[in-house]
């Protein structure tokens, strides 16, 4: 086998680690491929005799990729909704393992499949609204410690800060409120029941995950008519919600803010977004329904698992 063989072999034992990395930085399949990518480009044009640790070495190009991404990222806010968070990528980043020197994961491998899924699913909705809420550098240093530990001075090197700078994101995470599973799994449930109804154009099951109540309201770039609108009562929402069945079919579950809701997003660009609010009682009490770009362009998005 030859040298550049060999190092091909050795960066794909490293690949999925290395994605999962990215991964958990970015939250996009595809930014994450991109950085995995341009870490095999500087990986061959780095001298492999001067590198002591490869897998640390390797980490740390990755997260310095992806802190640029995000870094770029931050300062052009018009980039188009990522892709969804798929398990394989979620378990890689709580069951691979870990970066940095140490070589043993924080986390032990759950044996059942299924309940990997679940753990990957339930984790990644809780903890996607907290790193939305943190700045580049803080993301990079929690993600890398917390979930891949990474020592602290490692993590300085990466970042160009102190060891002690890089443990306040880790703080910060620990001291903010735990996202509510039971409340985001309700949120999520009544959410997917809306949408399938919405894509069956079924009326009957839509008015059921609707609160008789329930009061719809579209802002000016969301209505034909190019003037707000609101609707009230669940058999008038849900005859609206049935006309809709066409852009249902296009539309996925999403994080909006915090909250489960559904995005319209065509070739990857958000157009629509409905934003919901569900009761305790499982139905929908209220949706807004956002296409105005001003409003779309403040929103924290990300779409969930199908």
């Amino acid at each position: 086998m030859g040298e550049s063989d060999w190092l091909a072999a050795v960066f794909e034992e490293q690949r999925g680690h290395l994605r999962a990395v990215a991964y958990r930085l970015l939250g996009s399949v595809s930014d994450a491929d991109d950085a995995v990518q341009e870490t095999w480009l500087r990986l061959a044009g780095t001298d492999q005799d001067a590198v002591e640790n490869l897998g640390g070495w390797l980490t740390a190009v990755v997260a310095r990729v992806s802190l640029n991404m995000l870094r770029s990222r931050r300062r052009r806010p018009e980039e188009p909704v990522g892709d969804s968070w798929p398990a394989d990528a979620e378990l890689a980043a709580w069951t691979g393992p870990a970066a940095g020197t140490g070589g043993a994961g924080r986390a032990g491998r759950v044996a059942d499949p299924e309940a990997e899924a679940v753990l990957a699913d339930s984790v990644g909705l809780a903890l996607l609204i907290v790193l939305d809420t943190l700045t580049p550098a803080e993301r990079l240093a929690f993600v890398l410690h917390d979930l891949f530990a990474m020592p602290f001075p490692e993590i300085a090197a990466v970042l160009g800060r102190s060891a002690d700078a890089t443990r306040l994101a880790s703080c910060r995470v620990r001291g903010a409120p735990s996202p509510d599973h039971g409340d985001l799994g309700r949120q999520r449930e009544v959410a997917a029941a809306f949408l399938a109804a919405a894509r069956g154009g079924d009326l009957s099951a839509l008015v059921a995950v609707l609160d008789s109540d329930v009061t719809l309201t579209g802002d000016a770039a969301a209505v034909p008519g190019g003037r707000p609108a609101v609707l009230r009562g669940a058999e008038l929402v849900a005859r609206g919600a049935r006309l809709s069945s066409a852009r249902a079919e296009h539309s996925q579950l999403a994080l909006v803010d915090g909250a489960v809701g559904v995005v319209y997003a065509p070739r990857g660009r958000l157009q629509i977004v409905l934003a919901l609010t569900v009761s305790p009682a499982r139905k929908i009490t209220a949706i807004d329904v956002i296409a105005d770009p001003d409003r779309l362009g403040r929103l924290r998005v990300a779409v969930l698992p199908g």
